[in-house]
């Protein structure tokens, strides 16, 4: 059987090769490291973790990456089993000692006997699709070497790879004062559907937005990283504290201008309007429109629940911008994660469209499981969208709602990515469950779901 080629040896592509080789196929890991060196890593070892040392929640019961995690445990995760003798005191989260951590999974990978581990730099996905039988998986993350990401872009085409990471925050819709905020779309245009009402709006007037940009200013902000430093800034995704400060009324004629909308609440155009677009399918998700920003994150919760109506706003992400490598993914893969124009090819980890750690891990053991699968003949689908994987699968496959411009972005695993549930009304005592209760208790029914779902995914798809 000829190996499937892994390009990578970080966390994506580690749980890629453990897969594939766990499924009895030959697989080819390689990572350029020490040969070729990167600016963030600082070892040769394979799942280096660069930056926290935190896999977040470990909570399966409440909290979305924690249900990831017991996903992952039930497939056999090397990365989850891994971190469990390297972990260390964090309260209700999964942190590692990083180099514990990393030699657990170097071991395991260099011991493994279908693992052929090769050092140096791919510069050419081409060259390693020698005959029709090979199979890669493409695994670099956001830091790719310049000649890998040329290749890619020959398979991919030229604007499908991004290097400038512009993400906007995004908040859960029932979390969304709508006794403040409302739909409705600039001038009633009417969107595909006919809908005129494709925006939330929430209205400041000029206190609310003189204090709104005041905060913006003085709010504490993440520098660059040294090797960021040299991207630029695009226009067309400045963060909001830079328009900020080249004046107080430059958002207000930017992404805050309240032109061709009406707060029938006081029957007048507001001063400024923050707007939010809906950002899944689903519509349980809702992106802060043109709110790129380099703010720390508790600024960030602090200085937009200054919004009206969003002064109670459940972040489902938080907002940034930073060097970032990744596809249009919606566009270029399909549901098993091949490239549509090579389906040799198939893609894992962040430059899929995921962030974190753990979904960075995740994507990884679904490509390996599906290039198993297609190396041994067997037919297989990706885990239902009520999963923790299925709903990243989804995510990056197709659940983006797209405004046309490339505008799919990298997202964590959330509960606001799974499709609805009715949240029970009820306690187990009968007593009516209100409140965060309630909360808790729909969570709670999201994640038994989904663990009943992966268990029948996975008799399905068993050898």
């Amino acid at each position: 059987m000829k190996p499937v080629h892994v390009v990578g040896g970080g966390l994506a592509g580690s749980e890629a090769a453990w897969a594939l080789a766990s499924a009895t196929v030959p697989v080819v890991l390689h990572e350029m490291r020490p040969i070729v060196k990167t600016d963030a890593h600082h070892t040769e070892k394979f799942a280096e973790l660069v930056c926290s040392n935190s896999f977040r929640s470990d909570d399966w019961r409440g909290n979305a990456v924690g249900l990831l995690h017991e996903e992952m445990r039930r497939l056999d995760s090397l990365v989850m089993a891994s971190a469990a003798p390297a972990q260390v005191p964090a309260g209700s989260a999964l942190a590692v000692d990083r180099d514990v951590f990393s030699n657990a999974v170097t071991t395991a990978l260099e011991n493994h006997p279908l693992i052929t581990i090769e050092r140096g730099e791919v510069k050419s996905l081409e060259a390693l699709l020698t005959s029709e039988a090979e199979k890669v998986i493409f695994a670099t993350g956001p830091l790719t070497s310049p000649a890998l990401a040329d290749s890619i872009r020959n398979l991919t085409g030229e604007d499908s790879l991004a290097f400038f990471d512009a993400i906007a925050p995004i908040v859960h819709a029932d979390s969304i004062d709508f006794d403040i905020a409302w739909k409705q779309s600039r001038y009633d245009k009417e969107g595909p559907g006919g809908d005129k009402a494709a925006y939330v709006n929430c209205p400041m007037d000029e206190a609310q937005y003189t204090a709104f940009i005041a905060a913006l200013n003085s709010g504490a902000k993440t520098e660059f990283k040294e090797w960021e430093k040299n991207t630029p800034y695009f226009e067309g995704c400045l963060p909001i504290e830079v328009m900020a400060e080249r004046g107080p009324e430059t958002l207000r004629f930017g992404p805050m201008k309240p032109v061709g909308l009406m707060d029938a609440r006081v029957g007048k155009r507001p001063h400024a309007v923050v707007q939010l677009r809906q950002d899944n399918k689903l519509g349980t998700l809702f992106n802060i429109v043109g709110f790129q920003t380099k703010l720390k994150y508790g600024a960030q919760e602090e200085i937009f629940r200054m919004i009206p109506g969003l002064q109670n706003a459940r972040f489902a992400r938080l907002g940034g911008i930073h060097r970032n490598t990744f596809l249009n993914s919606p566009k270029l893969l399909d549901g098993t994660l091949r490239l549509r124009a090579e389906p040799r090819v198939r893609f894992a980890g962040q430059v899929t469209g995921v962030e974190g750690y753990v979904e960075s891990a995740a994507m990884g053991m679904m490509a390996g499981r599906f290039a198993a699968a297609e190396r041994l003949g067997r037919p297989i689908e990706a885990p239902p969208a009520t999963t923790a994987f299925g709903a990243l699968i989804a995510h990056v496959s197709g659940g983006h709602v797209s405004d046309g411009k490339n505008s799919f972005q990298p997202m964590n695993v959330n509960f606001g990515l799974f499709p609805e549930i009715a949240a029970p009304t009820h306690g187990p005592d009968g007593k009516k469950l209100k409140g965060e209760d309630r909360g808790r208790a729909k969570k709670l029914a999201l994640a038994e779901r989904a663990l009943t779902d992966l268990q029948a995914w996975q008799h399905s798809n068993a050898a």
